[in-house]
């Protein structure tokens, strides 16, 4: 026969397993059964009331979600419309470095230092040839102290018969475009030039627009004439990584020379008429070699 301490035991210790870490209340609850204290009915939890910052407006956070769906839905369909026309764009952008003039008679052509394929010198022959002006100025920098592109570009025009008497070699060390046309303008007021025609490649054309209507001499009247070059095509520049290369370095460098001039007036002018306005003079770095033929 079982004691009276184990009959009278409380069933609730053979089926309540409390854990290490249960909580105080559990284990008062217990107590106080094996005390045979009458079981109260647990007295609910009270809940205080959120503050009035603690609720968050639901409107509110609903309607930013709605602005932003709205804003990437826009960002992508303006992406896929930039797709859609990005052939155009690139044709439009190719073309926007390109400033090619008619041509005018003119008192001599200037052909900027030509490139590997003497296009710059075959296009200054033919306006020469066409009688736009009696001299062609090949102006290039120095290549070592007894040779120059100048003297490559005097050789290349007297292949596309330009003779002899009416090439000026204009040699030089400039650093751009904006010290070779600085001493260019020494040449012009030496010879008494006012009417130029600048020859030079297509993506190049607009830059040599830019930076002639600022640092050439006061009165000075110019035309730019653009020269086809067979590696910058302006409608598939960015099919090929010579187009692409060209592109990226011309649109640096009319950065550049925008930079530099931005605060230079216009002094000449493009168009066949005379302006007469203060100008700033921009030096440069030139070392300037001139032999005119005979």
């Amino acid at each position: 026969m079982l004691p009276l301490a184990a009959a009278t035991e409380d069933p609730v210790d053979a089926t309540l397993n409390v854990a290490p870490d249960a909580s105080a209340d559990v284990a008062h609850v217990t107590r106080m059964r094996r005390a045979g204290h009458e079981m109260l009915a647990p007295v609910p939890r009270r809940s205080f009331p959120r503050q009035p910052g603690d609720f968050r407006p639901v409107g509110r956070e609903a309607g930013g979600i709605i602005f932003k769906l709205i804003g990437l839905m826009a960002l992508a369909l303006i992406l896929c419309a930039l797709y859609l026309v990005r052939y155009p764009l690139l044709r439009a952008a190719g073309h926007v470095l390109i400033v090619d003039e008619a041509p005018e008679q003119a008192d001599a052509i200037v052909v900027l230092g030509d490139n590997y394929r003497s296009e710059r010198t075959e296009r200054a022959a033919e306006l020469f040839r066409a009688g736009w002006a009696r001299r062609v100025v090949a102006s290039g920098h120095m290549l070592r102290p007894y040779s120059s592109v100048a003297e490559l570009m005097h050789h290349d025009l007297r292949l596309d018969n330009v003779p002899e008497g009416a090439i000026v070699v204009a040699s030089h060390s400039a650093l751009n475009t904006r010290e070779e046309v600085t001493g260019l303008s020494q040449l012009f007021r030496q010879q008494g030039w006012r009417k130029i025609l600048f020859v030079t490649s297509n993506y190049h054309s607009r830059r040599t627009d830019y930076i002639c209507r600022r640092v050439l001499p006061m009165g000075t009247e110019f035309r730019v004439i653009a020269a086809p070059d067979s590696l910058y095509d302006p409608d598939s520049w960015w099919k090929t990584p010579a187009g692409l290369k060209l592109f990226s370095h011309e649109t640096a460098g009319m950065i550049e020379a925008w930079w530099e001039l931005r605060r230079v007036p216009v002094a000449a002018t493009d168009e066949w008429t005379m302006i007469f306005r203060p100008r700033v003079i921009v030096s440069g770095r030139i070392r300037k070699y001139v032999r005119e033929g005979t």
